[in-house]
């Protein structure tokens, strides 16, 4: 296939997820940068028409833009599979283990990427040990502050840092309203950066990381995505060692998770300069706010241009 040939792509975004106005904004980003390329592009919400719709059309590829469960649990991704319709992103089967944070974890950090000690902790655990006898042990096993997150979920929802043992059992609450299971992670203290992750055929590599500053106290969903309350710096501030660090880390965390095309890996880097995992995200936001189309202008590209050789990278995997 030629660099100039124009393809016919279907970009799925929205879904019924908690991620719902995100994933809009994400897919509208994208059908705008590969519109202005001159390809044909729909844009589509996973409703009970499409997969009807894509066996009648046959796309070239699938652009999927849908975060949350929706997106990137595997389930939809397992079905696109099923349908040989070549689509952007990675499998079903790696979508699920990186969807997972505990075993997303478990994975990169058998690979030999650092990552803070954490516990999980399904709502059945304290049905069946009490409440009160869990969260003493969780306490006396993980020192203060700890972060409370849902075990699956994206754009820091459900999120809680724990600065106090009174904090514990409400951040528990939070986590739970998203997902039945709950990761109760040591809290990493350095530079909060996110690595994107690009393979376009030629193998995965890191775009520039973002650094991330909250204006005021931590990267929630609101900061994520209001303009003007998170300081972003591209490239990250750290010296030439420790940026390539954070990119073997962000690339090695990638390979180790089997991922495809894109990921966006979330790192702190210590006082040491050594880069801790915390979770990997199989689609990036997309917005204009979103780190990922940051990073891909600060490597000297244009999203729509990534987006499109993502798409043709789709179908030579095929």
């Amino acid at each position: 296939m030629a660099q100039n040939d124009v393809l016919d792509i279907v970009v799925l975004a929205g879904g019924i997820s908690h991620e719902r106005d995100v994933s809009l904004r994400s897919g509208r980003r994208v059908a705008d940068g590969l519109n202005a390329l001159g390809h044909r592009v729909s844009l589509r919400d996973p409703d009970a028409s499409l997969l009807a719709f894509l066996d009648e059309s046959r796309p070239d590829v699938v652009w999927p833009a849908l975060h949350g469960a929706s997106g990137e649990d595997g389930a939809l991704r397992g079905l696109l599979e099923l349908t040989g319709v070549p689509f952007v992103g990675s499998r079903a089967a790696a979508s699920r283990l990186a969807w997972s944070k505990p075993t997303a974890k478990t994975i990169v950090a058998r690979a030999g990427v650092a990552t803070p000690a954490s516990v999980t902790l399904p709502q059945e655990t304290f049905r069946e040990l009490g409440a009160g006898s869990v969260l003493e042990t969780v306490l006396a096993g993980l020192a203060l502050p700890v972060v409370v997150k849902p075990a699956q979920g994206g754009s820091a929802q459900g999120v809680t840092i724990v600065t106090s043992a009174e904090e514990l059992p409400r951040a528990m609450v939070d986590a739970y309203t998203y997902s039945d299971v709950a990761l109760i992670e040591q809290k990493a203290d350095g530079v909060e950066v996110s690595v994107a992750v690009v393979d376009t055929g030629d193998g995965p590599s890191a775009l520039p990381a973002v650094e991330i500053e909250p204006v005021e106290g931590a990267y929630t969903f609101d900061a994520r995505y209001n303009a003007g309350e998170t300081r972003f710096y591209v490239p990250a501030r750290l010296d030439e060692q420790i940026s390539q660090a954070v990119a073997e880390a962000a690339v090695n965390a990638h390979i180790a998770l089997g991922l495809r095309h894109l990921s966006r890996i979330d790192l702190i880097v210590d006082a040491a300069g050594t880069p801790w995992f915390l979770e990997a995200n199989v689609l990036p936001g997309l917005t204009e706010t979103s780190i990922m189309p940051q990073a891909i202008t600060a490597s000297g590209r244009e999203p729509g241009d990534i987006y499109a050789a993502l798409a043709r990278a789709a179908i030579a995997d095929a």
